[in-house]
């Protein structure tokens, strides 16, 4: 980890506080939930920041690529995942969000297995964009019913560009499935 360089490190981070976002749900006191929030914020932000900081200073790496994806789902998801447990998001939707992101995951582990990377494409970005502000607000729904009201629209406008992100990522890389 020593060698490693920053946006890694900022992308391990990010692995590292899921664990956190998740135990605060279960602290009892109302400042639990706003510390998860405080969490997945920082987190989502880490997100943005490493990749603008790789793509500016050329650190730009395999690892992160690879990884990048694999920590924005780990958050996302898990934080989807205990407000589905929560009743404030429909469990087809976290259905529909993760089985998404296995059919993008498994088309990179065919073209990582074809020696090709496959980076994040803009439509996913803006899924992912949508997420990160959505889940906040549903975090804290309760405070405010407003609050819930716009998470839902945003979560469900992420969950149509989710969708529609999977099928142009399948869909630009079909060679590689055509290939099997």
């Amino acid at each position: 980890m020593k060698n490693m360089n920053l946006p890694n490190k900022l992308t391990l981070l990010r692995i590292l506080l899921v664990p956190f976002i998740i135990l605060c749900f279960y602290l009892p006191a109302a400042w639990g939930m706003w510390t998860a929030v405080a969490l997945f914020i920082a987190a989502a932000v880490t997100d943005t920041v490493d990749g603008r900081y790789a793509r500016a200073h050329g650190m730009v790496t395999d690892f992160g690529k690879f990884m990048d994806p694999i920590a924005d789902k780990l958050l996302v998801n898990s934080v989807l995942i205990m407000l589905t447990a929560q009743g404030a998001v429909h469990p087809v939707a976290t259905i529909l969000f993760i089985a998404r992101e296995f059919a993008v995951s498994g088309l990179r582990l065919v073209a990582a297995s074809k020696g090709v990377v496959l980076a994040a494409g803009n439509l996913g970005k803006i899924k992912t964009t949508l997420q990160d502000i959505a889940l906040p607000f549903l975090m804290v729904g309760d405070v405010w019913k407003v609050f819930r009201i716009i998470g839902l629209v945003l979560l469900y406008a992420s969950l149509v560009m989710s969708l529609w992100s999977g099928w142009d990522y399948i869909y630009r890389n079909r060679n590689l499935i055509a290939q099997e």
